[in-house]
């Protein structure tokens, strides 16, 4: 063995043993690439540019994109969904889908060709920065292990020394390729996981369940605000409308929702059909948790208004939606079958804000809130009009309701 590959070696079995450390500690993946880069370029190896690349499963991300180079860093580039299609024309005109396709791992090339032809335009491009080496890796996943379109962690090395990699350069780097890839791995599934529980559950909820509270009948006592919504007039606009048309109508409605929930630190627990289940918890204010129940109430009926229009305007179906809030003590955590759990809120007054979502239509307003909502939030009793005392279906008492006047004028729609 010579002196060259033998320092190699010892390279391989230091970075190895470090990214495996990291990967168990769950160090971030840009720190994990930034530290293989400067431990590679301190071992003597002349690597300017690497990229390592991997697909994800999140609703509007398609990958992430790793970059380094030498001197300037690493950054993080977030990939579409339609940019990482399989079909995707970048893709399908790099060395990465080349050795795909061919059921290759390896691939190099020189810079610049004896015969000046470059087979991917990638590498004129590097060619162009001075990148006088090149290889590209591919790692591809068991079926056990394929998440849709996360099926392999790719990744290139670029060096602009005049003589390249050395061939002993060149076996560290495909031995390195594995450790890296299952740390790339390891933090993808790690997103993947928050995603996909985040995105089902929500927030709040995601990081619960991630944090152990996994156990059937196991819910905490909290006060908070409850949110119930729903579009007006849907069943019999289902059975109307195009069924390709109901989907897209159900998410332009609920996206406002949804949007404005989070960005007033609500929930979203559930979707009921058209209906929206979401809450804000009361911390050390319950006027405070109210007012921003209020303030995503508003920002919603504004947005909405300006769907019901886009959509008219383009001949879709239109509505609007009704809703109610409420404040009282829910129990908050998993309920259902021992194999199928839902983690949400139960309790008298999750059940008493949707029959006060119920009284929208025929009291004509489209938003009601209860007496204890008016009570936590006394310096908005200026847009609370009184409706009188209710009975509501399934509730013994009688309930003060209250309509809502906007904070801005808001055109009603049709019931």
């Amino acid at each position: 063995m010579t002196a060259s590959s033998h320092a190699r070696e010892s390279l391989l079995i230091e970075l190895s043993r470090s990214i495996t450390e990291d990967t168990l500690a769950g160090v971030p993946e840009l720190a994990v690439v930034q530290g293989v880069c400067d431990r590679l370029v301190a071992g003597g190896v002349p690597l300017s540019r690497m990229i390592v690349g991997v697909d994800t499963l999140h609703p509007l991300v398609g990958g992430r994109l790793y970059t380094w180079r030498r001197d300037v860093g690493i950054e993080c580039v977030e990939i579409t969904r339609e940019a990482s299609l399989p079909n995707a024309p970048l893709w399908v005109a790099s060395p990465f889908h080349h050795l795909l396709a061919g059921n290759e791992s390896l691939y190099r090339f020189r810079c610049p060709p004896a015969d000046g032809r470059y087979p991917f335009a990638v590498l004129a491009e590097l060619a162009a920065t001075g990148i006088t080496d090149y290889i590209a890796c591919v790692h591809r996943l068991g079926d056990a292990v394929k998440m849709g379109e996360l099926d392999c962690v790719y990744s290139s090395w670029g060096s602009d020394a005049p003589a390249g990699f050395t061939e002993a350069d060149v076996a560290l780097v495909a031995a390195l390729g594995p450790f890296l890839a299952a740390a790339m791995l390891s933090c993808t599934v790690r997103q993947i996981t928050r995603t996909v529980v985040e995105t089902y559950l929500g927030g709040d909820a995601g990081g619960r369940v991630l944090r152990g509270a996994i156990a059937r009948g196991v819910a905490e006592r909290i006060r908070a605000v409850v949110w119930f919504s729903d579009l007006k007039g849907f069943t019999s606009m289902v059975d109307s409308t195009d069924a390709e048309l109901v989907l897209p109508l159900l998410n332009d409605y609920a996206d406002p929702q949804v949007e404005a929930i989070h960005a007033h630190g609500g929930t979203v627990l559930k979707f009921i059909g058209d209906g929206l289940l979401g809450m804000f918890p009361v911390g050390d204010s319950t006027a405070e948790a109210a007012s921003r129940a209020l303030a995503a109430a508003d920002a919603v009926f504004t947005t909405l208004a300006e769907v019901s229009a886009r959509r008219v305007a383009a001949g879709l179906p239109a509505t609007g939606a009704y809703l109610a809030l409420h404040l009282g003590d829910v129990f908050y955590g998993n309920i259902g079958g021992a194999a199928r759990l839902d983690f949400t809120v139960i309790g008298p007054a999750v059940n008493e804000a949707a029959r006060i979502g119920a009284m929208c239509r025929p009291l004509a307003q489209d938003v009601l809130v209860s007496q204890a909502f008016a009570d936590a939030l006394p310096a908005a009793r200026t847009r609370l009009v009184a409706l009188g005392s209710h009975r509501l279906r399934g509730v013994a008492q009688a309930q003060a309701l209250y309509a809502v006047v906007p904070a801005v004028s808001v055109p009603r729609t049709a019931s």
